[in-house]
């Protein structure tokens, strides 16, 4: 704690992290281009206690290629970034073991699960330039959303349906080769509602064999079938290739954090990924008291990943269908409102490994050798869930929740025969997953909450696995139960808003990966870990003069987490004690927005990361850092019918070497040392014009 007095005289505070309602004529904000999200709406998702929702007003302080920063700001989260293609994202510690990627929690696209067979999701595969918010349930407790031990995050596409006939377009340049451009076309008519974005992206990197290109388009529509029905098209497609640079080690990081790992540079190791999503979906309001939406989306992914050890060549064809209930019923003198439904997601992915040939190709790079596997595994997963609220008294609510997940996993070895085929199917135990919540209206401006809540996490296949390729029984899921309390203000005048959460969950059927080769993870389960913290969220909207106004923030993060008991068995240490691998003790988000009137405004914001314990032992941390951001524009309505925007910013004012990323318990291989950080960005600019034209 005195490290962090010690940093509040850096901290800058800026804007509202909940993105709520702005100031009618701030310019920062432009109610006629997008979707100003209220904290009401994140509730509905949940309940009677909150979620977290940014918006508009959160991604104005970021280049919009920058999609971690934003959802950096969530106290809670922290999501780590490799490069644009290799992130992964932790909720209250929760996911801080996965080697690569992220899993642990559940990924919405538009209500529609985009988080796949195994649990694993990508952010990376949608555009941030397409979203009006995104929405953070922390924790289990988000009982019609999978109740994962994570959490969920739901990405919101959705604007307001009553917007003018307008063309977008967005482009913005900056360091390593930036260039990035985003089209769109809104309309909309008494019954029918369409939005198309075109985006494309291309950026060298900061570092070796770093270079990214993305191209995507977004359609969403709406049409009105009647007073009670509608029915919706959504349609997200994402091509991007990455060049992968991977982690290097201290001497490299400490010597040229810009350099490649070798073994990847010499091969030029990268992934090409197509990514499509289709969804459809139907809404009918049977009356006040009853509605219903049910979804059918298939989404499809291609991916080819040529790395120094093998070449990756896979692709998954996904599919399912969500239907959700709500209403309520009059008991006695108040409503019991109430909502059931179900997820069903199944996919199919089939997989292969070649031989890297890169050592005999001239330099060229990768080249696909001889077939080493050959694999196809079907994917279930069921999630029914309901819940029942209703008002006790004038001021306590309570909510009942129950989520039953069932998870099943059909492996097959279509490359060996005999007694060296490895094909088995693993059928988890159905899971019955209980919630309460608690709300207390104090007054009018303070609430109380309380949350107790059992939640789960699937192993992948691929975990499943002993070393031998074979199923092992042995692995079950990790489970826990969160108990969480809290405190919601809210100023009359709206200008001052605070959020505190203090949360407990233990964990037990601990899953570890653990590295057995250069390619390899096996999973196993480890023990207990005990996820304990302080989620804090403060926000200030301050009036300087009729022009002037500013609006601080301070999101503040406090991360306790520790095994309870951890043996590991072949290394014949106790790592009971420890604090948990991979997660900060002390996270800060905090900056300024400041609007000077006639289209005028300012963002400062700052990020503080704490060491990071980088091996179970806790012998080695990563170094705590400190980044600051600025960002400039100017908006002005040119005429009736064009606006136009410019934006410059800079990133990492202080030019602050520092590790973005960090891979936990690395192993050096072949005499090499472990490889644990992926360096972030230097000092770096970029700028941006934006032009609105309503037609």
């Amino acid at each position: 704690m005195n490290k962090i007095l010690r940093l509040l005289p850096l901290i800058i505070i800026s804007s509202n992290i909940f993105a709520q309602t702005t100031i009618e004529n701030d310019s920062i904000m432009q109610l006629n281009e997008v979707i100003v999200i209220d904290t009401l709406t994140a509730k509905n998702a949940i309940g009677i206690i909150p979620s977290q929702t940014i918006g508009a007003s959160t991604f104005s302080n970021y280049s919009p290629v920058d999609f971690i920063s934003s959802i950096n700001q969530i106290s809670g989260l922290y999501a780590l970034s490799g490069a644009l293609n290799t992130n992964r994202i932790t909720i209250r510690g929760v996911g801080s073991r996965t080697p690569f990627g992220t899993d642990k929690l559940r990924l919405y696209y538009n209500n529609i699960p985009v988080t796949n067979g195994t649990g694993s999701s990508t952010i990376e595969a949608f555009d941030l330039e397409n979203l009006t918010s995104v929405e953070v349930i922390k924790g289990p407790k988000g009982s019609g959303f999978g109740t994962n031990l994570g959490g969920a995050i739901i990405l919101n596409t959705k604007q307001l349906s009553n917007q003018p006939t307008k063309l977008t377009n967005n482009t913005t340049i900056g360091s390593y080769g930036l260039f990035k451009n985003s089209l769109g076309f809104t309309h909309s008519q008494d019954d029918f509602y369409m939005t198309f974005q075109y985006g494309h992206m291309e950026i060298d990197g900061y570092r070796e064999n770093n270079r990214f290109e993305r191209d995507g388009f977004l359609l969403n529509t709406i049409f009105k079938l009647s007073e009670k029905s509608e029915i919706g098209l959504l349609v997200n497609h994402i091509d991007y290739s990455a060049q992968i640079a991977s982690s290097i080690d201290q001497e490299d990081f400490d010597e040229d954090p810009t350099q490649a790992a070798f073994t990847w540079k010499s091969s030029k190791g990268y992934e090409d990924n197509n990514y499509s999503l289709i969804g459809l979906s139907h809404t009918y309001k049977a009356s006040s008291k009853l509605k219903n939406t049910t979804s059918l989306f298939y989404t499809y992914l291609d991916h080819y990943e040529p790395a120094p050890f093998n070449i990756l060549d896979e692709n998954t064809n996904g599919y399912g269908l969500r239907t959700l209930f709500s209403g309520n019923i009059n008991i006695l003198d108040n409503s019991l409102f109430y909502t059931f439904g179900g997820e069903l997601y199944k996919d199919e992915y089939s997989w292969g490994t070649f031989d890297n040939l890169y050592q005999e190709n001239n330099g060229n790079g990768s080249l696909q050798g001889d077939r080493l596997s050959q694999n196809k595994e079907f994917r279930s997963q069921i999630n029914a869930f309901a819940t029942a609220s209703y008002s006790l008294t004038t001021r306590l609510t309570a909510q009942l929740g129950l989520n039953i997940n069932k998870t099943q996993y059909d492996f097959r070895d279509l490359f060996n025969s005999g007694d060296t085929n490895t094909s088995a199917n693993r059928d988890f135990k159905a899971l019955f997953l209980p919630s309460l919540d608690i709300n207390y209206t104090v007054s009018p401006t303070n609430q109380f909450y309380a949350n107790i809540s059992r939640g789960f996490s699937n192993p992948s296949l691929e975990e499943t696995l002993t070393p031998e390729g074979i199923i092992n029984p042995d692995i079950v899921q990790e489970t826990g139960t969160n108990y969480e309390i809290g405190i919601n203000h809210k100023s009359q005048n709206d200008r001052l808003k605070l959020d505190i959460a203090f949360y407990l969950m233990p964990i037990k059927n601990l899953l570890v990966a653990k590295r057995v080769s250069d390619n390899q993870y096996i999973g196993r389960n480890a023990g207990k870990t005990k996820h304990q913290g302080v989620d804090l969220d403060f926000s200030y909207k301050i009036k300087i003069s009729d022009k002037i106004r500013i609006s601080p923030f301070i999101s503040y993060t406090y991360s306790n987490h520790k095994f309870v008991d951890f043996i590991d068995d072949e290394a014949n240490e106790d790592y009971s004690g420890n604090a948990l691998t991979g997660v900060p003790k002390n996270k800060i988000n905090s900056g300024i927005q400041t609007n000077f009137g006639n289209g005028l405004f300012a963002n400062i914001t700052h990020q503080f990361i704490d060491e990071i314990p980088l091996t179970d032992a806790n012998s080695l941390y990563s170094d705590s850092f400190n980044i600051l951001n600025l960002k400039l524009g100017y908006k002005n309505q040119i005429s009736e019918k064009l606006r136009a925007g410019l934006e410059f910013g800079i990133n990492n004012l202080t030019n602050t070497k520092y590790a973005q990323s960090v891979l936990i318990n690395a192993s050096g291989f072949g005499g090499n040392a472990p490889r644990y950080f992926y360096p972030g960005n230097n000092l770096n600019y970029y700028g941006g014009v934006k032009l609105t034209y309503t037609l």
